[in-house]
């Protein structure tokens, strides 16, 4: 148990020590369990693409408003399958038959 006091520490310090109090159920679940990641560094690249497209071009935008829409789909799709190590090409094929993607 984390048995801090934190009265001597500067307003963020304090602000810190009651977050990791507070969570100290979670905060070292990557030391029990291998497949959980230290950082969150995995979701912070996956939506850089669509950060990054949305504020350097228009590329996203089409006439009916949903280019962004799509695109995000899309992405999440390519990310997802990625990530599980799978054929990225095969799961749009298989996606654009299921047509998700264009029904709305």
């Amino acid at each position: 148990m984390l048995a801090v006091d934190a009265s001597g520490f500067h307003q963020k310090e304090q602000a810190f020590i009651n977050r990791l109090q507070k969570h100290r159920q979670s905060v070292l679940t990557f030391l029990i369990y291998p497949n959980v990641p230290p950082d969150n560094n995995a979701s912070e690249r996956a939506i850089r693409n669509v950060k990054v497209k949305m504020k350097v071009s228009t590329l996203l935008r089409n006439a009916l408003g949903k280019g962004a829409d799509r695109f995000a789909r899309i992405r999440s799709i390519i990310d997802t399958t990625i990530k599980n190590g799978q054929d990225v090409f095969g799961a749009l094929i298989s996606v654009a038959n299921m047509k998700i993607i264009n029904s709305t």
